[in-house]
Formats: structure tokens, sequence, C-alpha cells
């Protein structure tokens, strides 16, 4: 639909032209509608068949005009109408009605506003977790990586409320902005949170006083890359062997040991059940070590507490342990 918008003009312009040569034609040599509009095709297509009937002095001044508009106005058409065919098929816009179908078809995904050192970090993890994504970057070199890469990438700019309609804002889980200015990703924060104000917006800073300002636009989570590779490298020179399980834990791919997020949803059969049903399976159940609920945090949650809906567990176990506790919850 959006192609067929550039021949508002020349579709109008032809069809005024017809309707000018239609009327002058019956006002002016009273001939029927018939001979009128056969007349006025074949002098602006410039078939030449030659006159319906003789034309009256006034009917051939009419006629000058009327070849005068109607040629110019009827090549125009035509010549839109051409090139419009002509790139139909073309590469480009296969990619681009490719890249529309997967937008459409995108549900329950997260937007990722620049794709950097940052974003590529973020889509890899992502990908791992096989979440369905869309990459949103104005650097046509970094789309055009992330297009190499397989990616569903829109081009445009993060902070245009279009560009992330485009992205399917209103369907998306998140949005996780990783531009490389703090300004701009204020302005997508806003962007994204007047859309939707209950989205899940994780927002990149460079420094402790863009961080509050991120969050006082509307971010759910804030993080400076570089604060957190501080804080690494000196739990890393303090504390290796906690590090070492922890990226285990977190980056694991299928390994023995994996940490997962589980949420309990409505209709669930371990609705109001403890927590110690789970851990009363022995070996088979992974080990519950914090439960979310709303926006508190329980860490080591006891036997007595009773799931609820919307509570998100926090398991370690192996891939099978996960599961399982999957199918049940």
């Amino acid at each position: 639909m959006n192609e067929l918008r550039q021949f508002r003009g020349p579709i109008l312009l032809l069809a005024l032209t017809l309707a000018f040569g239609v009327l002058g034609y019956i006002v002016l040599e009273g001939w029927s509608f018939l001979d009128a509009i056969f007349m006025t095709v074949t002098t602006i297509t410039t078939v030449g068949y030659g006159e319906v009937h003789p034309l009256s002095a006034l009917g051939r001044v009419f006629t000058i005009v009327l070849i005068i508009v109607g040629v110019g106005g009827a090549l125009y058409t035509f010549g839109a109408l051409v090139g419009w065919l002509l790139a139909f098929d073309s590469p480009e816009r296969q990619r681009r009605r490719r890249v529309e179908r997967a937008l459409g078809a995108l549900r329950d995904h997260f937007i990722i506003c620049g794709y950097g050192r940052v974003g590529r970090g973020v889509v890899e993890v992502l990908q791992r977790e096989r979440v369905p994504f869309v990459v949103v970057d104005v650097n046509q070199a970094s789309l055009a990586t992330a297009e190499e890469h397989g990616l569903i990438a829109v081009f445009g700019d993060g902070t245009s409320d279009e560009v992330l309609r485009r992205a399917g804002i209103e369907r998306a889980r998140g949005l996780i902005t990783a531009v490389d200015s703090d300004a701009n990703n204020v302005y997508v924060v806003l962007s994204a949170r007047g859309l939707r104000p209950d989205l899940l917006i994780v927002a990149r800073a460079s420094t402790d006083e863009a961080a509050q300002k991120l969050e006082r636009a509307g971010a759910t989570h804030v993080l400076s890359p570089y604060s957190m590779a501080g804080r690494q490298m000196a739990m890393l020179a303090v504390k290796p062997t906690a590090v070492e399980l922890a990226e285990t834990l977190l980056h694991a791919e299928g390994g023995e040991l994996v940490v997962e997020e589980v949420l309990v949803t409505d209709g669930s059969a371990l609705v109001g059940a403890g927590l110690g049903q789970l851990r009363r399976q022995g070996h088979d159940a992974p080990m519950i070590v914090a439960v979310r609920h709303g926006g508190n945090l329980i860490a080591s949650p006891p036997d007595d507490y009773r799931l609820r809906t919307g509570d998100r567990l926090v398991a370690i176990g192996n891939p099978t342990q996960l599961r399982e506790l999957e199918k049940l919850i």
C-alpha cells in the first residue's frame, strides 16, 4: 500500500484530464458520452484514429488545449507506472518486503536500539537464549552488518515514535537502548515510555549523572558498562572462583549447571503451593535461590512460601531439571 501512494498524483491528474476532455466535447460539440470519451482517449494517447465527428472551430481550439495538457499528463502517469513495474521485483524491494513480513510476525520481542559494541553483546545473549528481537540503528554501516548476520533490522532513529512503532513496540516484551550518546538514550527512553507505559526498558549510561536522568526519564533498569567492568575486574582479583561460577551460571550453553528465570503463569497447577513441594522432589528438583514478586526480591525463600501468579523464580540446575520445572509451573 505504501508503494501505491506515489500514484495518487498521477492518477488524479489523468482522471481530471479525462473528465475535462469528456465534458468539453459534450458541452462544446454536443457529442454523446461514448463519442466524447473515445475522442479524449485517442487524443491524449496520440493514437490518432481521426475525429469521431467534424469539429467546429471552437472544438478544434479545445482539442489543441487537450493535447497540450493531456499528453503531458498521460506520459507522466505511464512513466511512473513503468518505473514502478521495473522496480517492483528489485532485490532491494524484495528485501524490504521480507523485513516488513518479519516485523509483522514478531510478538513478545525485544527492541535493541544501537548495534555498536554493547548492542552486539546484547544480541549475542538474546540469540543464545532464543529470544526474538529487532535491531534499530540510524547508522547504515551498522545495519548492513546486522543484516549480514541475518538479523531483523530497521533503519531509523530510536528516538522517533514512528520508528519504534515500525519495530513493533506495541507488541514488544521490552526495549534495550545501547546508543553511544547518553542524551539519545534519554530521548529513546522518553519516546518508548510515552508509547508503552508498562514496557520493560533497560538503558545504557556512561556516567552516574546520565544514569539518574535515564531513571527519571522512565528506564526500568540502568547499567553502566564501564562501572560494571571495573567491579568485575576487582572481583576477579579478590574472588576469582566466585566470579567464575557466576559467569558459568549466566553464560552456560547447555552445560551441567545453568541459572534460569521461570514465570508462574495464571492457571498454573502450582499456584498456592509451597516451595517445599518443589524442593522435596530430591535430586530432580533445581535449587530455588530467589523469588521476585512485584517489586520485591526474596533471596533464599523459605519452604512455606506460597507461589502466586506473576512470581518469577530464579533457579539453578541442569537443563533437564529446569525443563521439568517449567513444565510443572
